[in-house]
């Protein structure tokens, strides 16, 4: 019996500090972890940057693991409206962003105008790499009650 509640507590304690570090794949994390820096006047090249973490304040803060595209020499995000960190946005909230090793305090903002060229860049990005995953995404024009697209502002 001692044994069983020694597992116990072992693998209690192993879930927690799972839930509480970084993000895995689709499972949310609390910590964004990278240096915290002053964003750059110009974004590098995130041509090749397939992921960053983007962290959402809030009781319990969020940070996702999520694609990136840069439209205009903006970073941009997307996600299904009913995600988590999505709904903690809402129209714009503050958020954090890691890149590589650096991590940047932006202001997520809501497109509703012309998110079409940025669903477009975002699909064209990624479909070669991950079809499957782009392939269940929603036709840009049907997407606007279905994801949410953010641009990332300097704050």
């Amino acid at each position: 019996m001692k044994v069983v509640k020694i597992v116990l507590y072992v693998l209690v304690a192993l879930l927690v500090a799972g839930l509480l570090l970084a993000p895995i794949g689709p499972v949310p994390g609390v910590f964004i972890g990278g240096t915290n820096a002053s964003p750059p006047e110009t974004w590098p090249d995130t041509s090749d940057v397939d992921e960053i973490r983007l962290g959402v304040d809030g009781t319990i803060p969020r940070v996702v693991i999520i694609w990136v595209v840069d439209v205009g020499g903006e970073l941009h995000v997307v996600g299904s409206r009913e995600s988590g960190w999505v709904k903690m946005i809402g129209d714009a909230a503050p958020v954090k962003m890691r890149l590589a090793d650096n991590t940047y305090p932006l202001r997520a903002v809501r497109i509703t105008e012309g998110f079409e060229e940025i669903l477009t860049a975002y699909i064209a990005k990624y479909e070669a790499e991950y079809p499957e995953i782009v392939a269940s995404f929603p036709a840009v024009e049907e997407a606007r009650d279905s994801v949410g697209v953010f641009r990332l502002e300097r704050n």
